[in-house]
């Protein structure tokens, strides 16, 4: 209920600053130009394509970029020569925007596809290589000593001790990577090239069009939150309690 309020407030207060007069209609329009443009885009099958050829690009970059950071981490955390080194690199990407390995894309891989998912990857790829490593360097102690007492050493320590009590930190990093990709989507799309929500926004800003400026701003809001909170969310949740983490 609190949320709904909050929500009719803020088109409330919207629609207030819009009839105020502040700002011409074509820069600052109203909610309902918004919604009416929504309606149309939709109808028309526009946003629609936009958000699968997104969601095509996302897909295939978050699963490259947890898959691959997964695997990476756990490299880090196996060699202290690697932690220090290759970790260290690693820290010291996580600072730079997803979007910054844009013109270098361009230059690898050309404008297309395989530029815009490369960023999408790198958008992700940081976070969840030190979630994993972070997952596997926190187990408790006391589970490796158990894991000593029944005889497990080795691969068999990883796979049946080390390994399932980092699920909790790799699923949070799974989450918050879902969050990074799509960002970095958004700001591939829009400088790269290719059908995406991203190219309709710019199309709306180099019209001067910002009913659908708005309209995809709100459509990515509103996406990023219903997976997060329809899907990510509720994963972890099952997990921690599982794990015995969940908040009492």
């Amino acid at each position: 209920m609190k949320r709904i309020l909050f929500l009719i407030g803020l088109v409330t207060l919207w629609e207030m600053v819009y009839r105020l007069g502040i700002w011409p209609p074509f820069m600052f329009p109203s909610p309902l130009d918004v919604v009416d443009t929504l309606i149309r885009g939709f109808t028309t099958g526009n946003y629609t394509i936009a958000l699968l050829y997104s969601f095509r690009r996302l897909i295939i970059g978050y699963v490259i970029a947890v898959v691959l950071g997964t695997v990476l981490g756990i490299i880090i955390v196996s060699s202290k020569t690697v932690d220090e080194t290759f970790g260290t690199l690693i820290l010291s990407l996580q600072s730079v925007p997803s979007v910054v390995w844009l013109p270098l894309a361009l230059l690898w891989f050309r404008m297309g596809e395989t530029s815009i998912i490369f960023v999408v990857v790198i958008g992700g790829l940081w976070n969840m290589i030190m979630s994993t490593a972070t997952g596997i360097r926190n187990v408790d102690p006391l589970l490796i000593r158990c894991g000593k007492n029944l005889g497990y050493k080795g691969y068999k320590m990883f796979t049946k001790i080390t390994l399932p009590a980092s699920i909790p930190h790799i699923i949070t990093g799974m989450r918050m990577a879902w969050a990074f990709c799509w960002r970095a989507l958004m700001a591939a799309e829009i400088i790269g090239t290719g059908h995406g929500l991203g190219q309709i926004l710019m199309w709306g800003r180099d019209m001067g069009n910002m009913a659908t400026v708005l309209a995809i701003m709100f459509i990515i809001a509103i996406t990023g939150f219903i997976t997060d909170n329809l899907v990510f969310k509720k994963i972890e949740n099952k997990v921690f309690e599982r794990w015995g983490l969940s908040p009492s």
